[in-house]
């Protein structure tokens, strides 16, 4: 894209010290700078995120994690078919002009520990995304709990059980615990009693329990590449070295890890829906996984995230079923229920069991008893499976109606095939800046995700994830006109 009329170079903000590490952070301070002292001046449009990094020899995903946090604070704006300028309504807030209340340290921001930045960073990756059409795990409307759910957790939380005066078991409310053991015996054909399972705050939570269990600093991991921000995050903060195997249309390539990487201590993957493209993970990759892991005394920590939505066919059964010594599973009612819940479930093998639930205490002893009771109680008395059956129906009917309003509108984009989920990925001509895409959507109204941060290196194709769950289908027409919109403003 050529360079257009009020666009500034990259020169006036200055170097990028890489030695001194927080690169985006030095990059999110030198344009505060330069719009503080006016050499940046409203309404001047910035470099695109590609053009800077280059300029600058850095991550163009650094620059674009620059350019949101000043996005939120009001230095910079996105506007269709214009990019990233500097606010028109920008004035350097009081605040930053007074006197600090207390002084810092003399080492300034470098004293701080290293973590600072690692969990800064996290916190931007897994910030929710707004309620607007194509946010993902957004379940409203006539997808939304019902009556029966309201009136049950009324008559529950009336109860004396549901507020004790003592704290509860870490691993969970026993009634809870032997309600996931036989729905995922049943569903998922997962091997275990209720003594297998730990009630967590959902996926992130078992996935972070699994690398506190499983993982020493130095230890080696593999996960796939792309993948869920939320692990990899997670994964950076157990400290262990991190290897990516590339997916194909069987799912990750475990030939790859074999032959380029040392043995993992754990492997994490998404065997039924892979995360974020979709595909499963073939019967004799996972059979080659088990026995790979078998051999080399490696954990493998399933990720079954939302394998109650698929829209074809019968779903793959667990890997867990298939060798329940050697996998960890986790599951969560994020999907089917409601992420604002925070509840899923672990289900460990046998020597794992006391480390889990003793992990989960120095976390934050247990989750709210209430809750637990209120959903073991509606699995019980069969609202669970009633519930799913119905948002299946539903969001099958949502998914086929956008892949349509897709194909009529938008017919440049190609659909990764999927038959399962709450979102479907739309890959974007060659040469799209997906992460810009995603700015101008965002101040447009719609919520999308771009897929090549997923990626560890370059990604081979820009896309945007596409949730569909939550939204009528008024809203997921008029989403992708928005949509449409900006990309004809973008080429």
């Amino acid at each position: 894209m050529s360079k257009r009329k009020g666009s500034v170079d990259a020169p006036v903000l200055g170097a990028i010290d890489k030695s001194a590490g927080r690169v985006g952070e030095q990059l999110a301070r030198m344009l505060r700078e330069a719009i503080s002292t006016e050499k940046l001046k409203p309404g001047e449009r910035l470099p695109s995120t590609r053009a800077l990094a280059i300029s600058l020899d850095v991550a163009r995903g650094t620059v674009t994690e620059a350019f949101g946090q000043l996005i939120s604070e009001g230095y910079l704006e996105a506007r269709i078919g214009a990019g990233t300028l500097v606010s028109r309504a920008w004035k350097e807030p009081e605040w930053r002009t007074r006197p600090p209340a207390f002084q810092s340290s003399p080492g300034g921001a470098s004293s701080l520990p290293n973590t600072v930045a690692r969990y800064a960073a996290a916190a931007r990756a897994l910030r929710a995304m707004p309620a607007v059409p194509f946010s993902i795990a957004v379940p409203k409307g006539d997808v939304a709990l019902d009556d029966t759910w309201r009136r049950l957790s009324n008559k529950i939380r009336a109860t004396q059980a549901a507020a004790p005066t003592t704290y509860g078991d870490p691993a969970g409310l026993s009634s809870l615990r032997e309600a996931v053991a036989d729905y995922v015996r049943k569903s998922r054909a997962v091997t275990c009693t209720a003594a297998n399972v730990i009630i967590t705050s959902g996926t992130q939570q078992g996935l972070y329990l699994a690398s506190r269990v499983l993982l020493r600093a130095g230890d080696v991991a593999w996960a796939e590449n792309p993948a869920y921000p939320g692990l990899t995050a997670v994964l950076a903060d157990s400290q262990a070295d991190l290897f990516r195997l590339p997916v194909d249309s069987s799912g990750m390539d475990l030939a790859h890890g074999i032959s380029k990487f040392p043995p993992a201590r754990a492997v994490f993957v998404t065997p039924s829906h892979q995360y974020p493209l979709g595909m499963p993970l073939s019967m004799p990759r996972r059979a080659a996984l088990l026995t790979w892991a078998r051999e080399n005394d490696a954990w493998i920590v399933e990720d079954d995230y939302d394998s109650e939505l698929r829209y074809a066919g019968h779903p793959f059964p667990s890997m867990q079923g298939l060798d329940p010594a050697r996998v960890i599973y986790l599951g969560t009612y994020s999907k089917v229920l409601a992420p604002s819940l925070r509840l899923g479930y672990a289900v460990v093998p046998d020597p794992l069991v006391d480390a889990f639930a003793g992990a989960r205490a120095l976390i934050d002893r247990h989750s709210p008893i209430a809750d637990q009771h209120v959903i073991s109680a509606f699995m019980r008395d069969g609202h669970f499976e009633t519930h799913v059956r119905r948002i299946r129906r539903i969001y099958a009917q949502r998914r086929a109606m956008l892949l349509d309003e897709l194909g009529r509108q938008i017919p440049a984009v190609e659909i990764q095939p999927s038959d399962q989920g709450m979102h479907i990925v739309a890959w974007l001509p060659e040469g799209t800046d997906d992460c810009l895409i995603a700015e101008m959507a965002y101040m447009a109204g719609i919520a999308v995700r771009a897929i090549t941060p997923m990626y560890e290196g370059p990604s081979p194709r820009p896309g945007l994830m596409l949730g569909f769950g939550g939204f009528s289908e008024s809203q997921l027409r008029e989403g992708v006109a928005k949509l449409k919109a900006i990309l004809d403003q973008y080429s």
